[in-house]
């Protein structure tokens, strides 16, 4: 951590005197919010700051958990539909965020989001088998079968061939479902395929990440230790 206005002159905003004018005067950013305070402690290359609203010392990293409701389409903009990106703090509006991978429009649950590229292709490459966890309601109840099926990795009715993932049935039309893979509305069909239609489907864990005491619709930033997790895969 380092002084704000220490790293103002460091970024060549200007002399000392000339730093305290310009916080005094409110030109300066933290994360998107004016900062007059130059003693504050910042992380360079953890929080952004700006000038005139210009980046100095390069555009801040994050990456952002989102505990998904119902109703809300995984893109950036659509003219039609409600977009994840709805859901998100108008202060990281400015900073690129995407999302890493999707969840359909009646999915609910942990959904990823980041402005550095390099992260999201490695998150969404097949080769990378990020395992993820799926609480599932159904009609039907898994059995013994469904599992050893599901552990074989099952061929889907139109011929899609999936790795194979474990079905832990929970009850009564209740079942934990764990995938390495994200093919379009995977989990639904691999359940459809042995005969139980999702009726209520949501993601509780990516990686080594859970969703927590995180409220349904709300966000946070990933902790250093969790993102230190998450790339270590």
């Amino acid at each position: 951590m380092e002084r704000l206005d220490k790293f103002l002159c460091d970024s060549g905003a200007g002399t000392r005197s000339q730093v305290k004018t310009l916080l005094k005067t409110g030109r300066v950013t933290v994360d998107g919010l004016a900062e007059r305070d130059g003693s504050r402690k910042i992380h360079p290359e953890g929080q952004e700051v700006a000038l005139d609203g210009e980046i100095l010392g390069g555009k801040r990293r994050l990456v952002v958990m989102l505990n998904k409701p119902r109703g809300y389409v995984t893109a950036t903009e659509d003219e039609a539909q409600k977009t994840v990106m709805e859901l998100l703090p108008k202060q990281w509006a400015h900073l690129d965020l995407k999302p890493v991978g999707r969840l359909d429009k009646e999915t609910e649950g942990l959904l990823l989001f980041t402005n550095d590229g390099e992260l999201l292709h490695r998150l969404i490459s097949p080769k990378k088998e990020v395992p993820k966890i799926y609480y599932a309601r159904h009609e039907g109840q898994a059995g013994s079968e469904d599992a050893a099926a599901f552990a074989a990795g099952l061929t889907l009715r139109d011929g899609t061939v999936c790795r194979p993932a474990e079905l832990t049935p929970l009850g009564p039309g209740e079942s934990l479902i764990r995938v390495c893979e994200g093919k379009y509305h995977q989990v639904r069909r691999m359940m459809a395929s042995r005969g139980m239609t999702v009726t209520y489907l949501e993601r509780r864990q990516e990686g080594s990440l859970t969703l927590g005491s995180l409220p349904r619709g709300q966000s946070r930033e990933l902790t250093a230790a969790e993102l230190a997790a998450l790339e270590r895969g």
